[in-house]
């Protein structure tokens, strides 16, 4: 069957840095059988979000991160220099919860939080 993850979490950025996500996203392809997992809701005030949950083979967890890698390093927009940020939590069936921070252009990957166990689907009891 396989070893599996759970990925869920979010990125912010302004209409044209998410516009640039949607592009990045639609340029995925549709043989990537976890694209569906994006959503981009309707945007309200000044900020958008896109989040992401999928439970995806852990195989494939590398191809959703350089995604996340691709998005961070979407260039600040205006003269407020803001970048891309998000926050995602992955659950690896055998390797245990992670956190990936998106931030500062890159993707900051450590264990998560012990505070997190409790949306960890994988954990013992």
């Amino acid at each position: 069957m396989g070893v599996f993850a759970e990925v869920r979490g979010f990125v912010e950025g302004d209409d044209r840095q998410m516009a640039e996500i949607r592009r990045i996203v639609d340029a995925i392809g549709p043989d990537f059988p976890y694209r569906g997992g994006w959503v981009f809701p309707q945007p309200y005030n000044w900020s958008s979000y896109a989040f992401y949950g999928a439970s995806i083979r852990a195989s494939a967890l590398e191809d959703v991160l350089e995604q996340l890698r691709t998005v961070a390093r979407i260039p600040a927009s205006d003269e407020d220099g803001d970048r891309v940020t998000g926050w995602f939590l992955v659950s690896h069936e055998t390797d245990g919860p992670a956190e990936w921070q998106v931030r500062d252009g890159d993707v900051h990957v450590g264990p998560a939080r012990r505070d997190l166990d409790y949306l960890d689907g994988y954990a013992a009891g």
